[in-house]
């Protein structure tokens, strides 16, 4: 039975993106390890999979620690002894390969949008680029979840075209985020953005474009669900949240675990990013469920879109054009807003199940063993 190793730089994200990998790679005969810094989601999948912990600073760029990183997954790797790994997050997909290379390990890599580093283009980006050149001339396989990534990353040569694949973002479990039925008990317009409480994830606009709205309609709400991450140095202070909850620009939900009931109870999910995103699943699952959604003519998000189809597309870093596009939501008819949502099911049943992902992994997988 072949070992395969998945990780990435938290648990929360296997749980959340990989689980129902990991679980179909175990139905078609291989034994799966799980690789994740310890968090309170270790536990959840502990109890299907082989888990191993490991040290990692998701937001650091010290090379010490980067070097301490190397080495934690060489021993860890020489450990386990696995037949191929899977690498998803920016320091797996370099650190993990180059270790995977030492001891003559195949590696599949993911690259799944570049976060921050890339939306400034300055000395540590080059910095990574030339990491990720010389990480990824030793995987086997590399896998984008957006045409843009995929075009720069060939477009710079920093990996080897003949590698590389494209991939429908993480893909969207089209059995489970399905259209409900919602019986609402009141006449407000919810909106509804889903993230971690980043500027970068277009928080800023988002408030902004409530305040215009609040000007012209009464019955709106604007929602935002995610964690406030303070350790980020793009993170929404606690302070400034409530500062927008008590001026009722937003109502802040907190977090869930289950984002499909808060998906099910609003009429529009928004996600005004700037982040380099891979492609957001957010989006996915809202589409999934035959929602509308609104989102910016950015990297990795105008893939969801077809503009005034299944949403609406908006400028980047401009809330004036995110409200106007929220207007154009709102003044819809009832019947208009569900014909666009179920363009958005289609779409997502025909380019973005997330079956088309594992099928892509197991051929990758078969071919690499081979």
């Amino acid at each position: 039975m072949s070992k395969i190793i998945i990780v990435s730089n938290t648990s929360w994200s296997i749980f959340n993106f990989r689980l129902d990998l990991a679980r179909s790679l175990k139905a078609n005969g291989y034994e799966v390890v799980i690789v994740a810094p310890l968090d309170e989601y270790s536990e959840r999948f502990s109890k299907e999979f082989e888990y191993h912990d490991i040290k990692m600073n998701n937001k650091g760029t010290n090379p010490k620690e980067d070097i301490k990183t190397t080495i934690g997954f060489y021993k860890l790797y020489k450990m386990i002894k696995p037949d191929i790994v899977l690498h998803y997050t920016i320091k797996p997909n370099i650190y993990g390969t180059i270790a995977c290379s030492l001891l003559g390990i195949k590696t599949i890599n993911n690259i799944a949008g570049l976060g921050t580093l890339f939306i400034k283009q300055n000395f540590v980006t080059k910095i990574a680029k030339w990491l990720y050149k010389y990480s990824q001339s030793k995987a086997d396989k590399i896998f984008f979840q957006n045409r843009d990534d995929f075009d720069m990353f060939t477009g710079e040569k920093l990996v080897t075209i003949k590698k590389c694949d494209i991939l429908p973002g993480s893909g969207v479990d089209t059995n489970r985020f399905v259209p409900s039925e919602y019986v609402k008990e009141d006449d407000t317009f919810r909106f509804l953005l889903v993230a971690r409480m980043l500027w970068d994830k277009g928080i800023g606009e988002y408030v902004e474009a409530s305040k215009i709205i609040k000007t012209k309609y009464k019955n709106v709400e604007f929602q935002m669900l995610g964690f406030l991450d303070a350790e980020n140095n793009s993170a929404i202070s606690k302070n400034k949240m409530q500062e927008w909850v008590d001026a009722g620009y937003v109502n802040y939900l907190g977090v869930s675990d289950n984002v499909k009931e808060e998906i099910t109870k609003v009429d529009c999910v928004v996600l005004p990013s700037f982040y380099r995103e891979g492609t957001p699943r957010i989006l996915l699952e809202s589409a999934s469920m035959a929602k509308p959604i609104i989102t910016t003519d950015n990297v990795g998000c105008r893939d969801v879109v077809d503009d005034g189809v299944n949403g609406y597309l908006c400028e980047v870093r401009n809330a004036q054009d995110l409200a106007d596009k929220m207007e154009m939501m709102l003044t819809l008819s009832e019947d208009e807003r569900v014909v666009m949502g179920q363009a958005g099911r289609v779409k997502m049943l025909n380019e973005f199940d997330e079956k088309i992902v594992i099928d892509k992994y197991l051929e990758a997988i078969e071919i690499a063993l081979a």
